[in-house]
């Protein structure tokens, strides 16, 4: 009796198939996270939260209705509350698009058929960038809108063409799509969830506490984070000439929001290259 044998040649061939394209690899990224349900309601919890704090913010600030116009102040249509809860949110769900898939496996299937490991990571950031810009847009818009509609009832509004308002509408924002990007490109390099996650909230919520701008040296480091880039951004006002503390530009700030994604996105295309999964 003699075992049946399986020759090279009767087993299906992929030599010829034809590779992924990078468009086949967003149609995949798309549907891993549109089939979690736990995103959507994740992302769709998150916008109310930050458009609740701003009418709150805004029913809660007398000072701002009684003085009009000019009283506007941009914390009360961007509550720090309501966009460090974004900011947490955004940086963990973006590490989670990476770090699920390294602790259930599925990221060696990935890479089994695609070993372009790193058209893989960018195909995960591009798709988390989109994602995450329709979210901090309606947040951003909903919150602005929000507090205009309590400021409108007492003749303290502003229009978005005001110096500065479009400036803080814009940079709330593009917050969430930075740091879902920041938050990816740490899960690449640690692929541990718990490991990505406090890194990603000691990152992006809680180092810039521990820097003033007094100094100059700690200055410098505070500015270069993002969410002291985000609140320099909105800020509608000029500093004070005369006080002792070092403040960030606005070109600075906008470029904080360019490197940290660009940066650990880049990174985290070059380690998954040189790593076995």
């Amino acid at each position: 009796m003699t075992a049946p044998t399986t020759t090279l040649t009767s087993l299906p061939s992929v030599a010829g198939a034809p590779a992924a394209r990078f468009r086949d690899l967003l149609a995949a990224e798309w549907i891993k996270m549109r089939s979690l349900r736990s995103t959507a309601w994740t992302i769709a919890l998150t916008i109310v939260f930050v458009v609740g704090s701003a009418a709150v913010a805004t029913l809660t600030d007398s000072a701002a209705k009684d003085s009009g116009p000019a009283g506007f102040l941009p914390y009360d249509a961007f509550p720090p509350a309501g966009y460090w809860t974004l900011i947490l949110v955004a940086g963990c769900v973006g590490a989670l698009t990476v770090v699920s898939e390294y602790s259930s496996g599925l990221i060696r299937t990935t890479t089994v058929a695609v070993p372009a490991r790193g058209s893989v990571v960018l195909a995960k950031a591009a798709v988390t960038a989109a994602v995450w810009t329709v979210a901090g847009a309606v947040a951003a818009t909903g919150s602005f809108l929000v507090s205009q509609a309590v400021l409108g009832g007492h003749h303290g509004g502003v229009p978005v063409a005001r110096p500065g308002v479009f400036r803080a509408l814009a940079a709330s924002a593009l917050l969430a799509p930075v740091c879902a990007l920041v938050g990816l490109g740490l899960g690449v390099l640690l692929r541990h969830a718990a490991a990505t996650m406090v890194t990603s909230v000691f990152t992006l919520l809680m180092l810039p506490t521990m820097f003033s701008e007094s100094n100059r040296w700690s200055a410098d480091i505070k500015h270069a984070l993002v969410s002291a880039a985000w609140k320099r951004l909105v800020e509608t006002w000029e500093p004070d000439p005369g006080s002792l503390a070092y403040t960030a530009t606005i070109t600075g700030s906008w470029t904080v929001y360019v490197l940290w994604p660009l940066a650990t996105v880049a990174l985290a295309v070059l380690v998954v290259r040189r790593r076995d999964v």
